[in-house]
């Protein structure tokens, strides 16, 4: 089971949810989430070393239904609005909507120029948790695990680069900025360890690798 702390869910009070009207501004600094931030190296390290290692479980049973996501954060807005104005740069809003900005993939270094070409990801695919302990949970501890905005659970990535790692875990997709491998290693073991889920072998040996690049 998550931990009990985790099941809390607090809606997000965006500034571009004081305007009225669907007039376009410009996001302005300071006014979004802040990005999570990784712990240090040898933080994750021992994060990595206190990781329950087993083999995956079945996936009988899943549906990316059973993690209801994009969850409202007030107005017309979601989650998915949330993480693009976090993650953009010049972002500009009609409403609490995400219009334009500038996002630039972690994964594969590409630049955006579009919201509808950006993916918005789960650092730890629904799937892979699946399989790492979260069939054992509820449709709503499920929901706060896709929705995460206090961990680097969701990021703003190229629509290839998401498509590409599917649900993999890094013993077999990394991104291919290989300078993005130190930070994707901390994130994703950061997730891991907060959600209690598991690591294979192979995905542990991966992460120790992608950890020695930092």
């Amino acid at each position: 089971m998550p931990p009990s702390n985790a099941f809390r869910w607090f809606p997000l009070v965006l500034t571009a949810a004081l305007l009225t009207g669907c007039t376009v501004v410009e996001s302005s600094p300071g006014s979004t989430a802040p990005v999570p931030e990784s712990g240090e190296v040898g933080q994750s390290a021992d994060l990595l070393s206190e990781l329950t290692v087993a083999a995956p479980q079945s996936m009988k049973g899943y549906s990316r239904d059973r993690f209801p996501h994009w969850r409202s954060a007030g107005k017309n807005c979601d989650v998915r609005d949330t993480v693009l104005e976090r993650d953009g740069d010049k972002v500009k809003l009609s409403g609490c909507n995400v219009v334009a900005g500038t996002w630039t993939s972690l994964y594969d270094g590409v630049v955006l120029t579009s919201p509808t070409k950006v993916d918005i990801d789960h650092m730890v695919p629904l799937a892979n948790a699946w399989r790492s302990g979260a069939d054992s949970w509820t449709d709503d501890e499920r929901g706060d695990f896709a929705n995460d905005l206090d961990r680097p659970q969701l990021l703003a990535v190229s629509a290839s680069s998401n498509r590409s790692k599917g649900d993999q875990d890094p013993s077999t997709w990394k991104p291919a900025e290989k300078s993005s491998w130190c930070t994707y290693a901390q994130d994703w073991i950061e997730v891991k360890s907060f959600w209690k889920l598991t690591v294979t072998e192979k995905e542990k040996d991966s992460l120790n690798e992608m950890l020695g690049t930092c």
